[in-house]
């Protein structure tokens, strides 16, 4: 069942179009910066701006920033809705389920689906920035890159400080995936555990702007989104990766939690 899931993900040409759209803006920021005088040139203004403007090996980074507050959970958010109840809309879920497909590996095979797209959409979205940022921005071969504080950073503290910072992003983007996949088993239709999504992320944002809901911001999925930015201070802030981290774990095991209680009892008329 799981091999049939990431079969239909690969093959589908929609994956590929979303992906390829998430690409777009980093790409188009990117040749904006090649092609402009827009920010700051080498050795003025903020360390690591500059430094991103100077070493296209930083870019990806700027790349998951560009896209990890709207574009990518927007991304996760419809195909992650789409699990349970896409299936169901049209007609195939109680055919799937009449075969000998339990619920409960029928929703596995549906998470490890999504788990894959996150982890393609950020995986293909960091190296192409790459690629398109050591092209359009240049590669200082040799130099050292520049931390948020303005240290120097080698080539091995870059590569496994970028991996952490995917693997951020990634279990960021899990806790969408697994509040959609909780909506998907509850609504009628796909796009109403879309807009179900975003509506909860839209509401977390203004939220985090409002002081009166202070006593909330901790417990907000948006919270801790960007604090990836923090595993490249020297020296490493940890406090916010680690928060952000357990609350997207809570999270997922809380909403996936919720999927599997009401899948599993829920009755399959159409």
């Amino acid at each position: 069942m799981i091999a049939v899931e990431l079969h239909k993900l690969v093959r589908s040409r929609r994956t590929w179009i979303t992906v390829a759209l998430l690409n777009a803006l980093p790409t188009l920021v990117a040749v904006l910066l090649a092609v402009t005088d827009l920010g700051p040139r080498p050795g003025t203004g903020p360390a690591f701006l500059s430094a991103v403007l100077a070493d296209g090996k930083l870019f990806p980074l700027a790349a998951i920033a560009i896209v990890l507050p709207l574009f990518l959970p927007v991304a996760v958010a419809v195909v992650a809705s789409e699990a349970i109840a896409g299936e169901a809309q049209e007609g195939t879920l109680r055919y799937v389920l009449t075969r000998p497909v339990g619920r409960t590996r029928l929703l596995v095979a549906k998470l490890v689906s999504i788990v894959a797209f996150v982890v393609i959409a950020v995986l293909v979205v960091a190296v192409s920035a790459y690629v398109v940022g050591t092209l359009l921005l240049g590669d200082q071969q040799g130099v050292a890159s520049t931390s948020v504080s303005g240290t120097a950073l080698s080539t091995e503290e870059l590569a496994w400080r970028t991996g952490l910072s995917l693997a951020y992003a990634t279990l960021s983007m899990l806790g969408v995936a697994a509040i959609a996949l909780f909506l998907s088993t509850v609504a009628e239709s796909p796009l109403a555990a879309a807009l179900g999504t975003i509506a909860a992320l839209i509401a977390s944002t203004l939220l985090l702007t409002l002081e009166a809901a202070t006593s909330l911001h901790p417990y907000l999925p948006t919270r801790y989104w960007l604090s990836f930015v923090d595993l490249f201070r020297d020296p490493i802030l940890w406090r916010n990766v680690g928060r952000g981290t357990a609350l997207q774990a809570a999270y997922v095991v809380v909403f996936l939690g919720a999927a599997w209680a009401n899948f599993t009892t829920k009755d399959i008329t159409d």
